[in-house]
């Protein structure tokens, strides 16, 4: 096991799959990730844990997968245990798959979301028995939520009914949006958007995502992450390197 390490704050990309995927009579870049943030205090944070294992992949569209989170975690020196929290930013497959692989952290979920998700909703059951594993422990929380100094969860229904985005105020890089599926792509971080097949609500996913353009004017965002743009992550530092 190792130790949660102390010094100036980290910011991880973890790029979990990348490639093109047709969609219609074009190829659009897609990218599959999950976040760790390092604070100076030597917490450990988790954004998301990525597609499971033991899913079937011809269910989905073919993108080529990088090794798991658990794997990619312990290429930085960090394994389960050393996790102090995950923060869920909603129960899809695709960013849900392995909360089972820490249950000595806190999960953190918008209170809606786990509600829905509890309620059988079917968008979640693909991944049920790894984020409702009983031996997870869940801090439900509603609305905007400062969950430590420097990082705020950010409620953006719409995608999802309690999806929620992530501002990390980085102490060189400046604010960094992790707008997750709120705002997948770049092309689509505009007030007036329609919904994708895989969004639940138009109404809110625009509120949301004006909700999001706004702060990034207030806040100054010096970089918003968009979940899954493959395009714009083949520009991003990815890990092994790291936003500080």
């Amino acid at each position: 096991m190792s130790v949660n390490r102390a010094g100036p704050m980290r910011l991880y990309l973890i790029q979990l799959g990348a490639g093109a995927i047709p969609v219609g009579d074009q190829l659009l870049e897609m990218s599959l990730g999950c976040y760790l943030v390092q604070t100076g205090e030597g917490k450990n944070i988790l954004i998301d844990t990525g597609m499971p294992d033991d899913i079937d992949m011809n269910d989905f569209p073919p993108l080529p997968m990088a090794p798991n989170v658990v794997e990619q975690l312990r290429t930085l020196g960090v394994e389960p245990d050393d996790v102090d929290i995950v923060v869920s930013t909603h129960f899809d497959v695709d960013h849900a798959g392995h909360h089972d692989a820490f249950p000595n952290a806190e999960h953190v979920v918008q209170r809606e979301q786990y509600d829905l998700a509890r309620a059988d909703h079917p968008r979640f059951t693909p991944a049920r028995n790894h984020w409702d594993h009983p031996a997870l422990r869940y801090r439900l929380v509603d609305g905007d939520t400062e969950l430590l100094p420097g990082l705020t969860l950010i409620a953006t229904s719409g995608h999802a009914l309690g999806h929620q985005s992530v501002l990390i105020t980085m102490p060189e890089s400046g604010p960094v949006l992790l707008a997750i599926d709120a705002v997948s792509q770049a092309a689509f971080f505009t007030p007036d958007r329609t919904a994708g097949p895989f969004d639940d609500d138009e109404e809110q996913l625009r509120a949301s995502t004006r909700k999001l353009l706004d702060l990034v004017e207030r806040e100054k965002v010096a970089l918003t992450v968009f979940g899954h743009d493959g395009q714009q992550w083949k520009g991003l530092k990815r890990a092994p390197e790291w936003y500080a």
